[in-house]
């Protein structure tokens, strides 16, 4: 399987950023080869990464270094993506 990066963009008191957070636990074992971080707007790490990646809406799923979704996410393509990704 190849190596896939995941960074996850989140704000502070999001409901959807933590319902995508906790969705990812349950599943992270299943993706070994996917390393994860998380990325709070909060930070200037978080604003450049929102900018380079014109976000608008959180939470923003960036694989591979590519914006994948913002906002509502739909996690039957997010595992799709995962899928094709580590091909």
């Amino acid at each position: 399987m190849k190596q896939v990066t995941l960074e996850v963009l989140t704000s502070p008191g999001c409901a959807p950023c933590h319902d995508f957070l906790d969705y990812w636990k349950t599943i992270a074992g299943e993706w070994t080869n996917v390393s994860m971080e998380e990325c709070s707007l909060s930070t200037s790490e978080g604003m450049t990464l929102a900018a380079k990646h014109r976000v608008f809406a959180v939470p923003a799923v960036i694989l591979n270094g590519t914006l994948f979704a913002s906002g509502a996410i739909d996690t039957r393509s997010f595992v799709a993506s995962l899928s094709d990704l580590s091909e």
